[in-house]
């Protein structure tokens, strides 16, 4: 099912809480590792999915969704649209039940194969934003860093 609702959105994040982030890169400043990392101190186990690492946030690092030997629930495409089709047959085949493509990820036609196999789809939207906005945890930033804050400073007194 096309999924792209707020009941929806918050029925995928509470149900899946396996993720395989397809894409995931080692470099801190990249959006894939941030969002990775929020989604790991909210208690998801993310698998990161990159044929170039062995390792990034402290887990093991896959080459493909096949090579994980567990079950995967979620699978989150860090990818350009292009190279979505064979990740969606292989999301397929292991048997996940979401396939989520991040924000600018939009396949039309890999997210009609996946939900004609049953998967839940989700496209153009962040795991990470969506769970903040959805449980809490996004602030007037519209991130939560922990360095800003919703509470508002108190005004400097005024000069002369």
């Amino acid at each position: 099912m096309i999924v792209d609702d707020v009941a929806g959105l918050r029925r995928v994040l509470q149900a899946n809480r396996v993720i395989a982030v397809v894409g995931l890169s080692p470099n801190w400043n990249r959006p894939s590792y941030f969002a990775a990392k929020y989604m790991l101190e909210h208690g998801y186990t993310v698998i990161p999915v990159n044929p170039s690492a062995t390792e990034i946030l402290g887990q093991k690092c896959y080459p493909d969704l096949g090579a994980i030997p567990v079950r995967v629930d979620l699978v989150d495409v860090f990818r350009k649209p292009d190279d979505v089709m064979p990740i969606a047959d292989e999301a397929i085949r292991i048997g996940a039940r979401c396939l989520w493509l991040q924000l600018g990820v939009i396949n039309r036609e890999a997210a009609a194969k996946a939900d004609a196999a049953g998967l839940d789809v989700v496209m153009d939207r962040c795991v990470k934003i969506e769970y903040a906005r959805l449980f809490g945890g996004l602030n007037f930033a519209g991130v939560n860093t922990q360095v800003i804050s919703a509470k508002r400073p108190p005004c400097p007194p005024l000069q002369g």
